[in-house]
């Protein structure tokens, strides 16, 4: 599964640590999210796609669909 997280949180200009105190998580966590080691629980992708302002679907995709 792929995800736009990092594309959306540097057009914010944030760092994975601002966007971790955000959602309440680890700055680690951003970055396994970022980088596909972790696939976040549905409330935390809600959150994710709540403070962007995107549905889930428009963050998180499947391999190929953007």
């Amino acid at each position: 599964m792929q995800n736009d997280v990092r594309r959306l949180r540097e057009d914010r200009a944030l760092s994975q640590g601002d966007l971790a105190r955000h959602l309440g998580v680890s700055r680690q966590t951003v970055n396994a999210i970022e980088t596909g080691r972790y696939l976040p629980s549905l409330p935390l992708a809600l959150a994710i796609g709540r403070f962007f302002g995107r549905a889930v679907e428009e963050v998180f995709h499947d391999d190929g669909h953007e």
